[in-house]
């Protein structure tokens, strides 16, 4: 949706799903320190099943929130009068949550059955991420400059979250790469956030200038500031399960 809250409805998903790694995460890894054995606590399993379940049901529910909107294409890729494409930005979306959607059913399956191999889930999140950058690398093509900035720094902390995410396949249980891929995912989140806030100023403000450079180059700053916040909640995180 070319809108804020197209926007604030994955930004939501991102940040809640960072939040809540960087407290998971965080939890296993000391819980196995304590551990004698050196085995994590069953009921984490438990929670990733459940994890898979409810990021199914976020998918389920931006898939239908981007095709059944008054303005959304409704099912329909191809028609009109002119037999033109109809709403592929918003088909575009839904292509995005599909594949997470995907990576949800995969969690479920990963955890509540032997027969799938571990790291599984890990690699369809990664692809999942994957389609996403791919997504917006072409999305933004023929925008504005600063339409076109603003979206290509989301495709930093996409891509980055794929890349970590890839090496969780190989390095099981790394607490290093999880609160890293943590942070990404609360980047994400705060920064969809912003796209909506400088595209599409939901009090009717007035709009960004597109075309000042100066506007790049604050965006650009912004984006480490909203970095740093995703690190600040990681390591508070941390530091308070830690206690």
């Amino acid at each position: 949706m070319a809108n804020f809250k197209g926007h604030a409805l994955p930004g939501s998903f991102f940040f809640l799903f960072g939040f809540w790694w960087s407290v998971k995460y965080s939890l296993r890894y000391h819980s196995r320190r304590l551990n004698k054995n050196g085995h994590g606590n069953s009921r984490f399993g438990h929670l990733d099943v459940i994890e898979g379940a409810v990021r199914t049901i976020c998918a389920v529910i931006g898939m239908l929130a981007e095709q059944f909107v008054p303005d959304g294409p409704h099912l329909h890729l191809y028609g009109g009068q002119n037999r033109d494409w109809v709403k592929l930005m918003n088909w575009q979306h839904t292509t995005m949550y599909l594949f997470f959607g995907i990576s949800g059913v995969v969690d479920i399956f990963t955890y509540s059955s032997a027969k799938v191999p571990i790291g599984l889930d890990r690699l369809m999140l990664s692809v999942a991420l994957l389609v996403e950058g791919f997504l917006f690398y072409f999305h933004i093509t023929q925008r504005p400059p600063l339409d076109q900035h603003i979206h290509a720094l989301l495709l930093i902390a996409t891509f980055g979250g794929a890349a970590g995410l890839l090496l969780e396949v190989f390095l099981q249980d790394n607490i290093i790469l999880e609160l890293f891929r943590s942070s990404l995912a609360l980047l994400q989140g705060t920064w969809f956030f912003q796209i909506g806030f400088v595209l599409y100023p939901p009090w009717g403000g007035p709009s960004w200038d597109v075309a000042d450079h100066s506007n790049v180059m604050f965006i650009t700053m912004c984006f480490c500031w909203h970095y740093a916040l995703a690190i600040l909640i990681v390591a508070v995180n941390y530091t308070v399960i830690c206690w």
